[in-house]
């Protein structure tokens, strides 16, 4: 997905396999591109997902958010597997200790 900066790039791809769904996603998430990531990572039947941000390159306000939307979405079923900057912004916005944040 490209939008009005350039310089910026996102991009969200899925794979399905049952009911489990990965997105692996990267670039940047920011308010601009949260929803596009919400919405890939929503798919009709998914009971279980993983949302690989490990090449993610700016994680902003917008992202936490959308995250936390995920947690809520898929309790005890979410999987975050963070890069080094998502993980620092999560600690920053206190959900450091969540249990859906996965070593990478």
């Amino acid at each position: 997905m490209d939008h009005e900066d350039p310089d910026s790039y996102f991009a969200a791809t899925t794979e399905v396999e049952g009911d489990h769904l990965r997105v692996v996603v990267s670039g940047e998430v920011d308010l601009s591109t949260a929803d596009s990531m919400v919405r890939a990572a929503t798919l009709d039947g998914a009971r279980r997902l993983t949302l690989d941000l490990r090449t993610v390159t700016f994680f902003d306000s917008a992202a936490v958010q959308a995250v936390v939307r995920l947690a809520e979405r898929f309790p005890s079923r979410l999987d975050v597997l963070p890069s080094r900057q998502v993980r620092r912004v999560l600690d920053i916005s206190g959900l450091g200790e969540q249990p859906w944040i996965r070593p990478t």
